[in-house]
């Protein structure tokens, strides 16, 4: 991309020393002087922070009547949610592939104004995402895109200390998938109980112009060190969780996923999503691949795109993701392999350049979530 964009904190990263690369269409830090193991392993034990500004934030503005209807274009209960209560979901196209993965929250009641939702898109394709919701809705309710708005990550076991201490408050009873409005001098913030690591934390939703200087509020914390996408990679390989553009696509579906449990009960009786008819059918009669753990046996990373082979060397699969887990001890991979293949402990085969590495199928996660749940 010849003209990346910056999110607001571009030129902390540049001054934290971070090496950067084009992503979602933003430059972005891969990793700061320190490097991806160690800021994996110091998210692992202390607090990360994370600048995910490229991401896309909005807000649907829509009457309580309204709901049901603004829950059409998403696989989950969009309509049920308490005020402050949170959901992944899934939107989904008429083939039944996943468009997009997203948060979507009530707006908590409080300061921070108005009834409706807050969506969070995954920075590919986001504006084709976000005018394709304001499209779906435009009947019931107005999407605005929050472009002024900057999203950053605390994530983490001593990530509610400091954000307590930065902030002044008890989280004590906010849970995983909630949210509330939380001033910072002065400035309203969503905060969310959420994150892409598997650890407990947060996503702060601030304005664009207030971000680097709460950015440097929470590094100026012993306990903060900023971490950059390439240990963001590997924690939430390590946590099991899809990357949107490789281990989830428009030609995936949620089935296929393994992400059944986000097409809720109530949507799947009323078959009012798009592609529904094929998604119910695969929840039937099992699709022909799934989305499995992988275990390589030598110690080799392996790549998105090798092929995975059964004994006799036919093709049963893809990887999608893959590297080394610093907090499991070893190499990690997801990938799709066919339908037999995706019980634990089913052996397949790598294709690696000229070599073919013998993996196992494994449940996942590879290391076990820290969410803070009730």
């Amino acid at each position: 991309m010849s003209n990346p964009k910056q999110t607001p904190l571009y030129g902390l990263h540049q001054e934290l020393g971070a090496k950067e690369t084009v992503f979602g269409g933003y430059l972005m830090p891969v990793s700061y002087p320190n490097g991806s193991l160690q800021e994996h392993r110091h998210t692992r034990t202390r607090a990360g922070l994370f600048d995910i500004s490229h991401m896309g934030q909005a807000r649907i503005r829509v009457a309580p009547d309204a709901f049901e209807k603004v829950a059409a274009p998403f696989t989950g209960d969009i309509d049920t949610l308490a005020p402050g209560e949170m959901v992944y979901s899934l939107m989904t196209n008429d083939t039944g592939g996943i468009h997009d993965d997203v948060i979507v929250a009530r707006l908590p009641e409080g300061d921070g104004g108005g009834d409706g939702f807050h969506i969070t898109v995954n920075a590919g394709g986001k504006e084709a995402n976000l005018a394709y919701l304001a499209g779906a809705l435009k009947s019931v309710g107005a999407l605005q895109e929050q472009d002024d708005k900057a999203l950053l990550a605390l994530q983490g076991p001593r990530a509610v200390h400091v954000l307590e201490k930065e902030l002044g408050c008890s989280f004590a009873d906010l849970f995983f998938m909630q949210c509330r409005w939380i001033a910072w001098k002065d400035i309203t913030c969503l905060v969310a109980r959420c994150g892409y690591t598997g650890e407990d934390g947060f996503e702060i939703s601030i304005p664009a112009a207030h971000a680097e200087a709460f950015a440097r509020a929470l590094l100026a914390h012993e306990e903060v060190e900023a971490i950059g996408l390439g240990a963001r990679d590997s924690l939430r390989m390590e946590a099991g969780l899809s990357l949107y553009g490789q281990d989830i696509t428009a030609t995936t579906t949620p089935i296929e996923a393994g992400l059944a449990f986000f097409v809720s009960k109530r949507r799947r009786e009323r078959k009012d999503f798009p592609g529904s008819d094929t998604i119910i059918e695969q929840l039937k009669t099992r699709p022909n691949r799934r989305l499995v753990g992988l275990l390589p046996q030598d110690k080799a990373l392996l790549r998105p795109h090798a092929e995975l082979l059964d004994k006799s060397g036919a093709v049963i699969g893809e990887v999608t993701s893959g590297g080394f887990g610093a907090s499991f001890g070893g190499a990690i991979a997801l990938g799709y392999v066919a339908r037999g293949f995706e019980s634990p402990e089913s052996e397949v085969f790598a294709k690696v350049r000229s070599r073919e590495i013998t993996a196992r199928v494994t449940r996942l996660p590879f290391v076990k979530h820290n969410y803070y749940r009730k």
